[in-house]
């Protein structure tokens, strides 16, 4: 079975830019960004992550496009991803969701595999995974909240976030020799 991988990372402590500040989008989460390039632990050997996608210019880290894992196949996905918050005793819960096309500029946006966490003390350590169907054409992403009382949201700084995204090509389909990546049973390619 063919698997094809990014894995993103940013962290306070490679960055040199100070904690990742939280602006909240019109849903009430956060698109986590993810500087271009391949430094650290960030591997993106399919150029899912590639500046270039998503829009008529060049995206520059920290725009929201930077956010964006753009898949390179169809298939099945297995997402996910690492979020530390800073030090801050005013939430009382965090939120995680993966989104497909959080921007809108493909399919529309739709959230999946929402999850919440109470506050512990200190640094907020979360790791978060779900899967769906991905497909070329739709870009992924993170995005996270922080509330305290009321569901007031708070914009408490990232200082450590991963996303990874492995794509499943050749996951078959009952009754059929093709699946969510187009593969065959045998292995091979479809027919032309």
């Amino acid at each position: 079975m063919s698997l094809v991988v990014c894995s993103l990372k940013w962290d306070l402590g490679t960055s040199g830019t100070g904690p990742q500040r939280i602006s909240y989008d019109s849903d009430g989460y956060h698109l986590v960004r993810f500087p271009y390039g391949r430094a650290g632990e960030s591997t993106d050997p399919w150029g899912m992550h590639d500046p270039a996608h998503g829009g008529s210019g060049t995206s520059v880290y920290p725009d929201a496009r930077s956010g964006l894992i753009h898949p390179s196949h169809d298939g099945w996905g297995v997402l996910s991803a690492m979020v530390i918050w800073q030090p801050d005793t005013r939430p009382s819960e965090f939120r995680a969701r993966f989104v497909r096309d959080p921007l809108g500029q493909s399919t529309g946006y739709d959230s999946t595999g929402t999850c919440d966490s109470a506050h512990t003390g200190g640094s907020q350590f979360r790791t978060y995974m779900w899967q769906f169907a991905v497909k070329r054409g739709t870009p992924v992403g993170l995005k996270v909240t922080a509330r305290g009382s009321d569901d007031r949201r708070i914009a408490v700084p990232v200082t450590l976030a991963e996303f990874k995204l492995a794509i499943h090509t050749d996951v078959l389909l009952p009754g059929s020799d093709a699946g969510y990546g187009g593969g065959r049973a045998d292995g091979s390619a479809p027919a032309a």
